[in-house]
C-alpha cells in the first residue's frame, strides 16, 4: 500500500526526467528508426526499476512543489541529455572515422540511407558504423551508462542546479579523447591513401600523357579495401574496448 500516491508519482517522474533525457540523447536508442513510444516505455522501466534505488535521495525533494519542482524537472532533464551526449559524441566520431576510412580508400559511391541514423552514407561506411554499433551493444555499454547516470546522483546532487561549466568541460573532453582515438583507428587509412596517391602523382609526371586517375581508381580501391579486410577486426574491438575508458573517465 503506498502511503503517498501523489509523491510517489512526483519521484518516479523527477528520476524519469534524468533517465529519460539520458535515452533521448543516447546512441542506439535514440536512433530513427526506433519508435518515440518505445523510447519512453524504455525510459519508464528504467524509471520504475530505480525508483526504489534512489527513493531516499529523490522522495524528499518533492515535498514541495511549485516552482522548486519545475526547476527539478528542468535541472534532471539538462543532466539526463549531457550524459547521454557523451555517449553518443563518440559513436558520432566512429562514424567520422568510417566516412574518413571510405573517403581514403577510395569508396565514393553515391550514398545511400544509413542504417541507424537518417543520414546518407556510402556502403562501407555504413557497415562501419552498424558494426560499431552492435558491438557496443554485445558489450552491454547501455549498462555502463545507466551505472555512471544511477552514480551522477552522487556526483551531482539531487535538487541542486546543474553546473553548466562542468558540463561543458565534460563535453569537450569526451570530445577531444574521442578525435584521438579515432583519428588514430583511420590513421593506417591516412596513411595508406597518402601514400598511393604521393606515388600516383610521382608517375603521372613521368607520363603525364597517361591518364592515371582511371587507371589507378581500381587498384586504390582494391588495396583499401584488402587493407581494411585484415584491419576490421582490430578496429571494431579497439573502438568497443576504448569506451569504457572514455565514458566513465567523464
Amino acid at each position: 500500500m503506498i502511503s503517498d500516491p501523489q509523491g510517489t508519482v512526483l519521484a518516479l517522474f523527477l528520476v524519469f526526467c534524468r533517465i529519460g533525457g539520458c535515452v533521448l540523447a543516447m546512441p542506439g536508442f535514440s536512433s530513427a528508426r526506433v519508435p518515440e513510444l518505445l523510447r519512453v516505455f524504455v525510459a519508464g522501466g528504467l524509471s520504475i526499476a530505480m525508483l526504489p534505488v534512489l527513493w531516499d535521495t529523490v522522495y524528499p525533494a518533492v515535498s514541495n512543489t511549485g516552482a522548486t519542482y519545475i526547476g527539478l524537472i528542468v535541472s534532471e532533464s539538462l543532466i539526463g541529455v549531457m550524459y547521454g551526449l557523451l555517449a553518443r559524441l563518440y559513436t558520432l566520431g566512429f562514424q567520422f572515422a568510417a566516412s574518413i576510412i571510405a573517403m581514403m580508400v577510395g569508396y565514393t559511391s553515391p550514398g545511400a540511407a544509413d542504417v541507424i541514423e537518417d543520414s546518407v552514407e556510402t556502403s562501407l561506411s555504413g557497415f562501419i558504423t552498424f558494426a560499431g554499433m552492435m558491438i557496443l551493444f554485445m558489450m552491454d555499454f547501455h549498462h555502463v551508462v545507466f551505472r555512471a547516470l544511477i552514480d551522477s546522483y552522487t556526483t551531482m546532487p539531487f535538487g541542486g542546479i546543474a553546473d553548466m561549466r562542468a558540463n561543458l568541460i565534460s563535453l569537450t573532453d569526451t570530445l577531444q579523447s574521442t578525435t584521438y582515438i579515432m583519428l588514430r583507428l583511420a590513421s593506417p587509412f591516412l596513411i595508406y591513401s597518402m601514400m598511393f596517391n604521393v606515388s600516383i602523382g610521382f608517375i603521372n609526371k613521368l607520363a603525364p600523357q597517361i591518364p592515371v586517375y582511371f587507371i589507378s581508381t581500381p587498384y586504390m580501391l582494391l588495396g583499401g579495401l584488402f587493407l581494411f579486410y585484415f584491419s576490421v577486426a582490430a578496429l571494431i574491438s579497439q573502438y568497443a574496448q576504448s569506451f569504457p575508458s572514455v565514458f566513465i573517465g567523464r
